[in-house]
């Protein structure tokens, strides 16, 4: 080929070469591997909680809507509440054998098959909310109970808290840890474990049912959660003292579970967007309940409702008791004592600086409060 003929070639060459380069920029390549990544899928959510507890129940909804919107509606999750496809207390059962693909329930609801299921939503003296998160998002708590839940075909994320909750009304008032003892109590879980403990007599009674109990007197005292979900149920109308903290419950956090299998069938880009849009859920659920529990006390002390601290005295029985427990439970169950380990490590750490940096300025800004300042 001749200097001339050769430098023709390069010149067609080229220009066929950068159209060709420019065609390959506007083809839609990248659309397929978009697609692909953001499939079409339908999901049934099961939650634990009717809509009646619009709060609780609400942060199921937030996370589906979410989810939605940032796969352009390609993922679509359906929330159901209690009893429309299984029972609340039978959600983690339908996501472990696959019934549906994802619940939103809290993890002690199930601590009967375990009581490490107890860890991951509260505990008697355990975390408040914020540390419960410091745990759970950065200091290892979400990995170790997947580590757990793997044994019920589950993987769970974080998604909704209810703060620190009250503790409940009472027919008649607690003066001392005595007062316990024969004391008919609607309560669950594992608080009514310790309950049980102080001589107590635990009641499992559906929501609907407890009104009616306190009012005929078939039980003395019930908790629920706090002054917003409270109100709903008219406790103040025949069991007047209503006491706080609800020392079992220091904070409440729910988890969404996921069908592990299902879980690990979905794209990364699609678990990527679970995970934010369970971590949003989590977020607002708190904040719902932050904004609502204030003008919702307001009401009902001014309906009657006699607010009672527990005193220091009845509160260090029941912290001996929940400590007793935990001694027995770690001694029998390495999943449970590696568990609460880690947490009540955290839990040393957290109320050291809580101590120093939150609690002096709270209390300072409390005391304001008291002289009308604020």
């Amino acid at each position: 080929m001749t200097n001339v003929n050769r430098r023709k070639f390069l010149k067609v060459a080229g220009a066929g070469g950068a159209a060709a380069g420019l065609a390959a920029c506007d083809a839609p390549t990248t659309a397929p591997a978009v697609h692909e990544s953001m499939p079409n899928l339908t999901w049934r959510l099961t939650s634990s909680f009717p809509k009646s507890l619009d709060t609780i129940h609400g942060a199921a909804e937030v996370f589906a809507k979410i989810v939605g919107e940032m796969t352009d509606g390609r993922f679509n999750i359906q929330v159901f509440a209690a009893g429309e496809i299984v029972g609340g207390l039978q959600a983690m059962d339908a996501v472990s054998d696959g019934t549906v693909e994802m619940a939103h329930t809290a993890s002690y609801y199930y601590w009967g098959k375990d009581p490490t299921f107890a860890l991951a939503t509260c505990v008697p003296f355990a975390l408040n909310c914020r540390m419960q998160n410091a745990w759970m998002y950065e200091g290892g708590g979400i990995d170790l109970m997947n580590d757990f839940y793997k044994r019920y075909n589950i993987f769970a994320l974080p998604s909704g808290n209810s703060g620190a909750q009250m503790g409940g009304w009472f027919r008649k008032e607690i003066k001392t840890a005595e007062d316990w003892k024969g004391l008919k109590i609607r309560i669950g879980g594992f608080g009514g474990a310790i309950m049980s403990r102080l001589g107590a007599v635990p009641q499992q009674i559906a929501g609907g049912e407890i009104y009616q109990a306190l009012e005929k007197g078939t039980i003395d005292a019930a908790e629920w959660v706090g002054p917003y979900d409270d109100e709903k149920l008219g406790f103040y109308r025949v069991a007047p003292y209503y006491y706080y903290p609800g020392w079992w419950e220091g904070q409440a956090m729910l988890h969404l579970f996921f069908n592990l299998e299902k879980w690990q069938s979905l794209p990364k880009t699609y678990q990527a967007i679970l995970r934010g849009a369970a971590q949003t859920a989590n977020t607002i659920m708190m904040a719902r309940y932050d904004t609502q529990n204030p003008a919702a006390l307001r009401r009902l002390v001014k309906a009657g409702a006699i607010l009672k601290p527990f005193s220091e005295p009845v509160l260090d029985a029941c912290f001996k008791a929940s400590n007793d427990i935990y001694a027995e439970l770690s001694a029998q169950n390495p999943a449970f004592k590696k568990i609460y380990d880690a947490m009540t490590a955290v839990r040393a750490e957290q109320f050291l600086w809580f101590q120093l940096a939150e609690h002096t300025m709270d209390t300072y800004m409390m005391i304001q409060q008291r002289k009308n300042a604020l």
